[in-house]
């Protein structure tokens, strides 16, 4: 009976072992290898089967492009193509090896001669001679607009009417010469009707320019209306910040005297050809001069506001009104004259150029 208890329980142990003995135990060599135990949060993380377990594995090999035709390979190049064709390669991504760097270019013979100078305007003159670039220098001048031009403008050539004395005025003004440098003439009067000539002057300047869109001008003046005068005249025009026109002058007569006029008058564009202008006039004295009834100080003041229309550029018709101030001795005088201290005029008048 023993013996077929002990023959039983020897049946049931090993049907239970032999699963167990079956398993391969290959991986536990592997990690033996490694000489230290797994970490504890890899040990209780759930195992994982590995198909490499056991295996050795090769280290990774670059991947190398398929080969490629090179059209180049077996041609010798210029130094210029091979720079051009690299530029191409890197673009494309073809790699033709280390490209031979381009020559250098041709070096000059001689140097240039010294009276060449470091400036350019004359340099080429010690080149190639005065008289073959001087055809050059002057179409390069007329495209810049370093030319002669002849203008002219009756800024001011009106009809004033009121106080019971209507009278004329002109204010005319032009030059000869280039953007830096010219020869300025103007000419500028008054007049009643059925009357003699109030005022009548005129100027001739030379003018220098010595900053954008300014001239200083010097020259003389003479009066032919009333005492002939002469003047010696300094001043400055040109268009001031805000596109004032602006003409000063200082006049220094025969006599000593020495009188300042200001003049500024400002376009403001209503439509491409109505435009509305302001005007200013400021006379000025060093001294009395009585027997040209100008007063020292502040002699007159003169403001107004012109309305024009231009047909075209250089045909304008316009209206206004003025208001004219004597001032000081000024006053005096005019009154003695027969004339009122102040005024107001209503203007008619056509401004040209050409």
């Amino acid at each position: 009976m023993r013996t077929a208890l002990r023959g039983a329980a020897t049946a049931v142990a090993v049907s239970f072992t032999a699963p167990a003995l079956a398993q391969d135990h290959g991986g536990h060599a592997a990690h033996a290898a490694h000489g230290a135990p797994k970490p504890a949060s890899q040990a209780a993380a759930a195992p994982v089967s590995d198909p490499h377990a056991g295996h050795a594995m090769p280290p990774p090999q670059p991947v190398q492009p398929p080969p490629q035709s090179d059209p180049h390979a077996g041609h010798p190049m210029p130094a210029a193509q091979a720079t051009v064709s690299a530029g191409a390669d890197a673009m494309t991504g073809v790699d033709h090896g280390e490209a031979a760097a381009p020559s250098p270019g041709p070096e000059m013979e001689t140097p240039p001669p010294p009276e060449t100078g470091s400036g350019p305007p004359r340099a080429a003159d010690a080149i190639w001679g005065a008289d073959a670039m001087r055809p050059s220098r002057r179409e390069l001048q007329k495209m810049h607009g370093d030319y002669p031009l002849l203008w002219l403008q009756a800024d001011r050539f009106e009809t004033q009417i009121g106080d019971g004395a209507d009278g004329y005025l002109w204010d005319v003004q032009g030059y000869y010469g280039g953007p830096t440098n010219r020869f300025w003439f103007k000419s500028e009067g008054e007049g009643g009707f059925g009357k003699q000539i109030d005022d009548a002057e005129f100027q001739v300047l030379y003018a220098q320019a010595i900053a954008p869109f300014f001239d200083v001008q010097a020259g003389l003046r003479h009066d032919v209306a009333g005492p002939d005068t002469t003047y010696a005249v300094l001043g400055i025009q040109g268009l001031a910040p805000y596109m004032f026109e602006l003409d000063a002058a200082l006049f220094l007569s025969h006599r000593g005297d020495l009188t300042a006029r200001v003049e500024a008058e400002l376009d403001q564009r209503i439509t491409q050809r109505l435009i509305v202008q302001p005007r200013a006039e400021l006379n000025l004295a060093a001294q009395d001069v009585p027997q040209l009834g100008i007063g020292a100080g502040l002699d007159s003041i003169e403001i107004g506001v012109r309305l024009r229309y231009e047909i075209v550029r250089e045909f304008a018709p316009y209206i206004g009104v003025e208001q004219q101030w004597r001032t000081g001795r000024g006053a005096g005088y005019a009154r003695a004259a027969g004339d009122g201290p102040s005024a107001t005029r209503f203007i008619i008048g056509v401004r040209l150029w050409l």
